[in-house]
């Protein structure tokens, strides 16, 4: 059991990592070791397999993690996880979502997701910071540009009202976003290290020479993403520091 002087996270598990990682561990395993949280500091839920959301006093954050879903398929596990992050942004709960839980996220709050008319991204690729960034809790110790692991389709075309829009990547104008105080998405998998960018690739080979891409160059091209990284570390630090 946690301690009982600090909150654990909640970490809702959207999907599950390519097969051909599964020996790795599921994402939930992935965001624990990135964010430095012990395995009783988090409370795990698979809401893709129908798992029942909790209420929002127990906890001291929550990430929702990525999926290969696809927000616009608009799946009744979902939209259930989507009504659940816009209630829990109104208490004051902070969220961090992470790819899909950035779209969803996103949705849940009045925003717009599509397929990327870009098509795929998936490799190491530059984020750039907005100006906006430079006073965020999350990511204003950041390098204006830094590496960042991505693997994904769909996009957040327009930010939720009132949102912040705190970097861009390449053909993605919103990869990170703020609402309110508490409340981040992030187009980048920060709990991907260079490994897991790398077996992904592997993993969809096939798919990505379908789509016109050259798997073997994506591969030479994955670096280590340590700032990325970070982001984890510091919504922990971040959430366990808040007075509410």
């Amino acid at each position: 059991m946690a301690s009982p002087s600090v909150s654990p996270f909640l970490i809702l598990v959207a999907g599950q990592p390519a097969a051909e990682l599964r020996r790795h561990g599921g994402f939930d395993h992935w965001i624990r070791v990135a964010a430095g949280l012990d395995r009783d500091d988090a409370v795990v839920i698979d809401v893709a397999s129908g798992g029942e959301l909790p209420g929002f006093d127990a906890f001291a954050g929550v990430v929702v993690s990525g999926s290969a879903a696809m927000v616009t398929e608009r799946q009744e596990w979902s939209e259930r996880t989507s009504a659940w992050l816009g209630k829990a942004v109104a208490a004051g709960l902070p969220v961090l979502g992470i790819c899909y839980g950035h779209q969803l996220l996103a949705h849940a709050l009045g925003g717009t997701v599509v397929d990327n008319p870009a098509g795929r991204r998936m490799g190491t690729f530059e984020v750039e910071l907005l100006p906006a960034a430079r006073q965020d809790p999350l990511l204003a110790p950041l390098p204006e540009r830094f590496p960042a692991q991505m693997t994904h389709v769909q996009h957040v075309s327009v930010a939720p009202p009132d949102a912040v829009v705190l970097a861009k990547a390449e053909h993605d104008p919103c990869h990170a976003f703020r609402v309110g105080r508490h409340a981040w998405g992030v187009q980048f998998h920060p709990e991907f290290s260079a490994a897991h960018m790398r077996g992904y690739i592997r993993a969809r080979a096939r798919v990505l020479v379908e789509e016109g891409f050259d798997d073997r160059a994506l591969l030479r091209q994955v670096g280590a993403a340590p700032q990325a990284r970070r982001v984890l570390r510091r919504f922990v630090h971040h959430s366990r520091n808040l007075v509410r």
